[in-house]
């Protein structure tokens, strides 16, 4: 029997419901180094590469709840799963657009001390069954002596994959931030740099010079340079956004905030405003 010795050190994935491309151009926003991997249709699994909180001495569960609302709010509104665990506690914060987040906490011992109807919304926000699923998660919530919350985390996932997620080998909650690094090397995951504002300027320049100019409203005027206005926006909304959060500080969340929003109408493409 292979018994992990002491208990477990701290750690997180961030789980997107979006696919890499959607995905890739957001993460790097957030200037931390992750690694990036698909994990199924629709899917996509993001493993920090260092370890944040420990270098700046904030818990794991704030520093990924930060990244996993700036995530959700540039990609779209796309919901955003962080994973997270410590040597006490094990949760779950889930994350969609500008909505308040959901999350669940377990006692190491997998006891619950969440609200029960934080699983329903959880439910509810990823497109879940209301029924067959919402049976599968409930045990989750109530108290078992034999799943402790490493058990609790997988048995969440275990019902994930009935939305078409699948994990990278080794890639499991509850393992520690170096193994699920070395997993993610081992499966051949995507290394994204920290991205910063020239960077996404650039990019987005290079796309809008290659692709047909078009129309954007107020306050965007026209054409690419709309959407390079826009991608500055995004660039330096989204770690204002995540610094709001973590700090809990009102002023730069709503700073980030508005600057994302304004970016994020930037970067709409013409086929979605002359939708009917």
């Amino acid at each position: 029997m292979n018994v992990r010795p002491g208990p477990r050190p701290a750690g997180a994935l961030l789980l997107c419901r979006a696919e890499p491309p959607t995905v890739r151009p957001p993460a790097r926003l957030l200037r931390e180094q992750l690694l990036l991997a698909p994990a199924g249709p629709d899917w996509t699994v993001l493993v920090p590469e260092g370890k944040p909180w420990l270098d700046d001495g904030e818990p794991v569960e704030r520093v990924v709840t930060g990244w996993a609302t700036a995530l959700a709010v540039a990609a779209a509104g796309r919901p955003v799963l962080a994973l997270w665990w410590d040597a006490d506690r094990a949760g779950f914060t889930l994350a969609s657009g500008f909505r308040r987040t959901v999350g669940y906490t377990w006692l190491a011992d997998g006891t619950p001390v969440g609200e029960d109807e934080a699983v329903h919304t959880f439910a509810a926000r990823l497109g879940l069954d209301p029924v067959l699923d919402v049976q599968a998660l409930e045990p989750l919530t109530k108290p078992d002596p034999d799943a402790d919350a490493h058990a609790r985390l997988v048995g969440l996932t275990a019902v994930l994959t009935r939305t078409g997620l699948a994990l990278p080998e080794g890639l499991a909650p509850g393992e520690s931030a170096d193994r699920l690094r070395a997993a993610a090397h081992d499966q051949g995951a995507e290394l994204l740099e920290e991205g910063g504002l020239r960077d996404a300027v650039r990019a987005e320049r290079d796309a809008a010079e290659g692709g047909p100019p078009g129309p954007y409203p107020y306050p965007y005027g026209l054409g690419p340079w709309a959407r390079l206005l826009g991608a500055a926006q995004l660039a330096a909304g989204v770690p204002l956004l995540v610094r709001g959060i973590r700090r809990r500080s009102g002023g730069w969340t709503t700073a980030g905030a508005l600057l994302v929003v304004h970016g994020a109408l930037g970067l709409v493409p013409d086929r979605r405003r002359h939708a009917p």
